[in-house]
């Protein structure tokens, strides 16, 4: 095996955005594709737990840690051929956002400010304001841990959905190495401004473009204002940012939900809507928690939602993972009372469940 950094007993609380989690038996450290396939394929020929750790920015470790190896992706490359871009996994999103931009292509733009590594991206389907990658990923590049080989899977085979992948639905067999995305050169303007937020802060109608430098810095200060650009001063930001996904609703399902909103809010009132695919309808999980009680700020321990967005649960600083959970709980418990609808976590946990 190629030379890492190894550490034993290791803190993994500094590698996430919520600073929690107890340590690794062992921590190592990748900075090529080489090393991160060495490490994975010494775990899996040892029979030892493997935990992969990108930006951090969407894992909930427990307070006992991880009984195993942990392995750090901190891969570098970024690589632009017109409007051909490629990725490292082990890059900083919202940097390579940040350059594409400065070259004046559009597809990610409104993906800026998002925390997290770019080999993440994938396998979460990461999307915020109107964009997903999903729309310009056109490879990954991964280590497929069942054939023990690497392999290159177009979009089609990546059975992207809402925050969703193939990647997510097996965690345990890829390791994403690598990203490719095709973006577009619309002469330094954005791809089309699809939500409705978006365009009505730029002043503009669904489908106009803009500058896509515009369009970047507009989702930076939306997002620092619900807390979700990281800052390390700032408590709202200690956190995994959405900690919920918006519920997918069926027709059934989405009826009985009208029917609870009616009876607990009123007849006129109306529960946000969008189309989802056919019988199917997305509703805010922001919203849902919002109406059931759990206002920006809720909480009296040291963790609580946070003061700029409902979605969002934060370590306050003196927070365990158990705080963490035990409001987490309390939230869903609470919206399931209040609307029959039961909210999923955004985050993947380790070594615990909400």
């Amino acid at each position: 095996m190629e030379r890492v950094q190894e550490l034993h007993d290791a803190p993994l609380a500094p590698l996430t955005t919520f600073r929690l989690g107890g340590p690794a038996t062992r921590l190592l450290t990748a900075t090529t594709d080489a090393e991160v396939i060495d490490a994975v394929r010494e775990a899996d020929a040892t029979g030892t737990p493997l935990l992969i750790i990108g930006g951090g920015s969407n894992l909930v470790i427990g307070d006992a840690g991880f009984t195993g190896t942990a392995l750090r992706i901190a891969t570098k490359g970024f690589e632009l051929d017109g409007t051909r871009l490629e990725l490292a996994a082990g890059e900083v999103w919202t940097d390579a956002v940040a350059r594409t931009v400065e070259a004046g292509l559009a597809g990610i733009e409104c993906l800026a400010g998002i925390p997290g590594s770019a080999g993440a991206t994938p396998i979460q389907n990461v999307g915020a304001y109107g964009q997903e990658v999903s729309a310009t990923i056109t490879e990954v590049i991964a280590y497929d841990r069942a054939a023990g080989e690497t392999v290159t899977l177009a979009n089609a085979e990546c059975a992207f959905s809402y925050r969703h992948s193939r990647f997510k639905a097996e965690p345990d067999r890829y390791v994403v190495l690598r990203v490719r995305f095709e973006l577009e050169d619309a002469g330094g303007l954005s791809a089309p401004v699809k939500y409705p937020e978006t365009a009505r802060t730029l002043g503009v109608e669904a489908g106009d473009r803009v500058p896509a430098a515009t369009a970047r810095e507009t989702v930076l200060k939306l997002r620092a204002g619900k807390g979700m650009v990281l800052d390390p001063e700032d408590h709202d930001t200690w956190s995994a940012g959405s900690f919920f996904t918006n519920p997918i609703l069926t027709d059934e399902e989405f009826a009985a939900f009208h029917a609870r909103v009616a009876e607990r809010l009123g007849p006129d009132a109306k529960a946000p809507a969008f189309p989802a695919g056919e019988g199917l309808t997305k509703t805010s999980a922001a919203w849902l928690i919002d109406k059931a009680g759990f206002t920006k700020g809720y909480g009296s321990g040291p963790a609580r939602i946070s003061t700029k967005h409902t979605l969002a649960l934060t370590n306050r600083g003196e927070a365990t993972t158990e705080d963490l959970l035990t409001l987490a709980r309390e939230v869903v418990a609470g919206v399931r009372d209040a609307f029959g609808v039961t909210l999923v976590n955004e985050p993947v946990t380790v070594g615990v469940r909400l």
